[in-house]
């Protein structure tokens, strides 16, 4: 979910300050909510309002404070990087897995690897999946090929 992207100590304060609808130093979820869908056309309900505003309100007032609202910025910049690098990743695993199982098998491994110029064999492809197959089924999940694609 988006809240809202803001650079620098000026540009977050202006954001504040525009979702500061009356302007009392604070913003609450209503001014939450109705700022997402006014400036950002995010429609949230008051129930995920709340749950935003909670998730960083660290005095506990139901209140966004200046320094409140940055963590909530910077949170959600954070979770759409997160996002948008899962999309890259599922992507990649899509080249890699050919053959419809749902999982990179040696022989996709091998076939895209040609594709791409390196001639592995077939045991240096099952040696590559080996290293990262935590579960000992003798192929790559997503789940085990993004700790691949971290280390």
């Amino acid at each position: 979910m988006v809240v809202a992207s803001a650079a620098s100590p000026c540009e977050s304060s202006a954001l504040f300050a525009t979702f500061d609808h009356d302007g009392d130093g604070r913003i609450s979820a209503a001014e939450l909510r109705l700022c997402m869908k006014t400036t950002l056309g995010e429609e949230v309900s008051d129930e995920e309002a709340g749950q935003l505003v909670a998730s960083v309100d660290a005095d506990g007032d139901g209140l966004l404070c200046e320094a409140e609202f940055v963590r909530l910025v910077q949170a959600a910049e954070v979770e759409e990087e997160d996002e948008r690098r899962g999309t890259g990743l599922r992507e990649a695993f899509g080249m890699y897995e050919m053959e419809g199982e749902g999982c990179i098998t040696p022989t996709s491994l091998r076939r895209m690897l040609r594709r791409l110029g390196s001639d592995q064999d077939i045991d240096d492809c099952r040696a590559m999946i080996c290293r990262f197959d935590l579960n000992g089924d003798g192929v790559l999940s997503f789940d085990e090929f993004k700790i691949m694609m971290n280390a």
